[in-house]
């Protein structure tokens, strides 16, 4: 076995989700090419008498599913899902598929029906806050293709980012995270972008390898009317198997009034999925001093060092505006040099400008420390 997928399923279990013994994690593992990282945590699974479930989820055969879904299929299926995942203490979701767009063609209804029938109930209302959780990607031809380079190149990116010091990180973003908690007013400045909105009083969360691998963020959500102006979103995403490209929000009182992209019919329609989702549920600012450019993957791209995402829809109940929704959607602004820079104000103090942080107790987390 490959050292860095035994190194990688040792930090998941024991770090990650830290099992202990006699707790059931359930560990889903999308497309066949993510089998030797699914055994491997099993074993893990088992060294620290833990109980495993696991499940190999084939994307070509949840696209068939999907295709003609019905209400009382989704229904079963989530109930059937939810009572399981009920019974977990963790869970690991590994995300593989040599096609990232399998699901690119599957009707909107539909989509939208699995989202908010099996997506609500089984993730969002139970995994999420029931279960100690970590999703991560796999290595594929498709996410080596998304960063212009060979598969073997790729790897050595993959296992560089996701076994990283994260103790080392954590501690750097100790600051960042203390700072936030005394932080009222937010101002995110740049092309197209000029916003502002309080994150007063709302808990301020590390992430820094428990919910996520790769990892790299502090996130909150903003006071839930607070948000007013307009972001311009300049990183693609990914979302119900369409690929968003120049998304533009215009904000009045927490709520977007105005929405642009590529493709505004469909982004109208993901805005619409019900009343919480032309609201924000998540702040975060992105810190993972290896992941420097998109790759059209949001595990990735949410961590990218000098960005921040403004995410619709539902909030986390450990950063909870009360903003509730089937949609949490990572969009990401970058704010690098190269990417046309930008600024963000902490209650009118610039602490990043370009990317870099200006403030000393901050400097740590810049990408050269690494």
């Amino acid at each position: 076995m490959d050292s860095r997928i035994v190194k990688m399923a040792k930090n998941i279990v024991n770090y990650s989700i830290s099992l202990k013994k006699g707790e059931k994690v359930l560990i889903q593992a999308f497309g066949m090419e993510t089998i030797p990282l699914l055994r491997q945590v099993i074993k893990e699974v088992h060294a620290v008498g833990g109980i495993p479930f696991a499940e190999n989820i084939v994307p070509t055969i949840r696209r068939e599913l999907l295709m003609h879904a019905t209400d009382e299929q989704i229904e079963t299926w989530a109930k059937v899902d939810a009572d399981l995942m009920s019974q977990m203490d963790a869970y690991v979701g590994i995300r593989g598929g040599e096609n990232p767009s399998e699901m690119s063609d599957v009707p909107a209804d539909k989509m939208h029906l699995f989202q908010v029938k099996y997506g609500q109930p089984v993730h969002t209302n139970i995994r999420v806050p029931k279960t100690k959780w970590v999703v991560m990607n796999y290595p594929s031809y498709s996410m080596a293709q998304a960063m212009d380079t060979s598969l073997e190149n790729f790897e050595e990116f993959f296992f560089k980012v996701c076994n990283l010091d994260y103790d080392k990180l954590s501690s750097a973003m100790d600051n960042l995270t203390n700072l936030m908690s005394k932080t009222d007013k937010v101002r995110i400045v740049g092309p197209g972008t000029d916003l502002s909105f309080s994150i007063k009083d709302i808990p301020i969360i590390k992430c820094a390898g428990i919910n996520n691998i790769p990892d790299g963020e502090v996130f909150t959500a903003p006071v839930k009317d607070s948000v007013n102006g307009t972001i311009t979103y300049n990183t693609p995403s990914r979302y119900q198997g369409f690929v968003f490209e120049d998304v533009v929000f215009k904000f009045e009182n927490g709520k977007i009034v105005e929405a642009s992209s590529n493709n505004t019919e469909l982004l109208e329609k993901i805005l619409n999925t019900d009343e919480g989702s032309r609201f924000i549920g998540e702040f975060a600012v992105g810190v993972n001093p290896y992941i420097n450019k998109p790759m059209v993957n949001t595990l990735f791209d949410e961590k990218i060092a000098g960005s921040i995402h403004f995410t619709p829809g539902n909030a986390y109940d450990d950063a909870c505006n009360g903003n509730k929704s089937a949609v949490h959607w990572d969009l990401i602004l970058r704010q690098t040099a190269d990417c046309g820079g930008g600024e963000v104000y902490f209650d009118d103090v610039l602490v990043r400008k370009d990317g870099i942080f200006m403030v000393d107790e901050l400097k740590p987390l810049n990408p050269d420390n690494f």
